[in-house]
């Protein structure tokens, strides 16, 4: 009910004052929208036509220290912070990043485990695939979600170069995804914008769930690799305590031993396959683990 009012409330406030949008579609999201997208999203609306002042100044510049600064993530970090003092929550550091630095933003999220590629393919990674999937992610198969962040790029060396806060997404009848978004620093002031889900400049996004997995390898690090250290403690192939998040030597070596004893290519990558495998090995043995299903009792008799 809480999506069908949200595509509802997108419809007539967003939709209808756009003839150009009218044989378009609201697409429903697909994942539940939290209440700080909707705060989120309301903050950014209410700063629609901002425009930055004499050099470039702009008062989200200044709120990070850095008042003629390039703004587009100092916007969206400053409305974050907005929801955090006006609701109470603390979204800032914890589902979305405060920074103003070229590749930070998208690093932090690779970090968190909450990132998808445009083509899926996640530089120093691997391929992506959704989560309980066993296809690789490709262009068009994630449609961005409320409150996600679109990073771009604007040459070709995968540095980010701006960022959006995703609104809601579009089909026409031909099937074309568009993607609504607002962003700051476009190229002045706090503006909508639309992207086609295939623009070859968007690289991905900063999701607000954890909706993707993708292969890991060494010297990866973050939040992916500290759960997969912790399914390869739980089968013995790591001693307790070494989720340290780092794909060093140890977990490689414990990569390979388990693809070897479960027939697979013993790369010591972690790609679709041996992630499948090792889960479903977790699962069983969980499910077969008596001390798992053991029920204490608070009270002695």
């Amino acid at each position: 009910m809480a999506l069908r009012l949200l595509t509802l409330m997108l419809i007539l406030v967003v939709l209808t004052p756009c003839p150009a949008l009218a044989e378009e579609t609201v697409i429903e999201p697909e994942w539940f929208v939290p209440e700080y997208v909707t705060q989120l999203l309301d903050i950014a609306r209410g700063e629609l036509g901002y425009k930055e002042g004499s050099n470039g100044y702009t008062k989200y510049g200044e709120w990070k220290g850095e008042p003629l600064a390039q703004w587009c993530a100092e916007f969206l970090c400053w409305c974050v912070d907005q929801v955090d003092q006006q609701h109470g929550t603390q979204l800032l550091h914890n589902v979305y990043p405060l920074y103003s630095g070229q590749n930070v933003g998208k690093n932090w999220f690779i970090q968190q485990g909450r990132y998808v590629t445009r083509n899926g393919n996640l530089p120093d990674w691997g391929y992506q695939w959704l989560r309980g999937d066993d296809k690789f992610i490709t262009t068009g198969t994630y449609i961005p979600q409320p409150g996600d962040w679109m990073f771009f790029t604007w040459t070709s060396d995968q540095d980010t170069d701006h960022v959006a806060l995703v609104e809601y997404c579009t089909v026409d009848e031909k099937g074309h995804v568009t993607i609504h978004a607002i962003e700051g620093n476009n190229p002045d002031s706090v503006a909508r914008n639309t992207y086609a889900i295939d623009n070859s400049r968007i690289l991905g996004y900063g999701t607000v769930h954890d909706v993707a997995d993708w292969t890991m390898r060494g010297n990866c690090t973050g939040v992916k690799v500290k759960k997969l250290q912790q399914n390869l403690m739980y089968l013995n192939y790591l001693p307790q305590g070494a989720d340290d998040g780092v794909y060093g030597p140890s977990t490689v070596e414990a990569v390979k031993r388990f693809q070897l004893d479960n027939g697979l290519n013993d790369s010591g990558i972690a790609n679709m396959e041996t992630q499948h495998t090792l889960q479903n090995t977790v699962d069983w043995k969980v499910y077969n683990d008596l001390d798992a299903w053991l029920v204490q009792d608070d009270e002695e008799e």
